[in-house]
């Protein structure tokens, strides 16, 4: 099972702040005591916590407890719109997700901060934005260095390998758009190693910009290496570089 506190905005100190983890690390002390005492497997950040039990039935009991402990002993309200009970491999604390294989248990970025950091991808790389690409390859790099750091701890390389692709497949598509012109296309293609023939053929495709940013034709244009050399960051290359640090 999983919780959260809420608590009230016009007492205290403000959401956010580096006090208020520490404020919560100190009263929750005696949370950590009663668990302790009842012997239950747990983990908690500030107001943040995760209790592991065997069983739906157990997670039930131990929560109504719980809170019942929470409200009346130590005077705080629990949010029931973030308690939960249920699998820990679905649960997530801290952005992160447990996983199970052959090897046993491992965290992973849970499949909300999955969707959340691509989403926050396509909203920077959306094809009518109009900004550089040396801008947007900076605004790329400067969230996607930060989200790689924070998660580097958990299994994400394959993740990071779809990631990889779909984003490159995302700024060949907006680099399509910036074009425009039949003539800039032809005239960027030629730049990039297509004869005229080839260039002028592709040019005149009729098929959609995310459709044609995955056609062989600008995968062997704009290759993988030349998007990394106009600036694209590699994220599996920099998720290597942090995990190896």
């Amino acid at each position: 099972m999983g919780f959260s506190l809420f608590a009230r905005s016009d007492k205290g100190t403000p959401q956010g702040g580096p006090l208020s983890p520490l404020l919560a690390n100190i009263y929750l002390n005696e949370l950590d005591k009663e668990l302790t005492r009842r012997g239950h497997h747990f983990v908690r950040y500030a107001d943040d916590c995760n209790i592991y039990v065997k069983s739906q039935r157990a997670g039930e009991r131990v929560m109504r407890s719980i809170t019942h402990f929470l409200e009346k002993k130590l005077k705080v309200k629990v949010n029931p719109d973030k308690t939960k009970v249920g699998s820990p491999l679905r649960l997530k604390f801290l952005g992160f997700s447990l996983g199970v294989d052959r090897n046993g248990a491992y965290t992973r970025p849970a499949n909300q901060s999955q969707q959340r950091v691509k989403q926050a991808l396509k909203l920077l790389t959306k094809r009518n934005r109009g900004v550089s690409l040396i801008k947007m390859f900076e605004e790329i790099h400067q969230k996607m260095r930060g989200w790689l750091q924070y998660y580097s701890i958990g299994k994400l390389a394959n993740f990071i390998h779809r990631l990889d692709q779909w984003l490159r497949a995302r700024i060949r598509q907006y680099i399509w758009k910036q074009w425009k012109k039949f003539k800039t296309k032809v005239t960027n293609l030629q730049k990039l190693g297509l004869s005229y023939r080839d260039a002028y053929v592709f040019a005149s495709t009729r098929k959609g910009y995310w459709r044609t940013a995955h056609s062989k034709t600008l995968n062997y244009s704009l290759t993988n290496r030349k998007l990394e050399h106009l600036g694209l960051i590699n994220l599996s290359k920099t998720l290597q570089s942090i995990q190896s640090d």
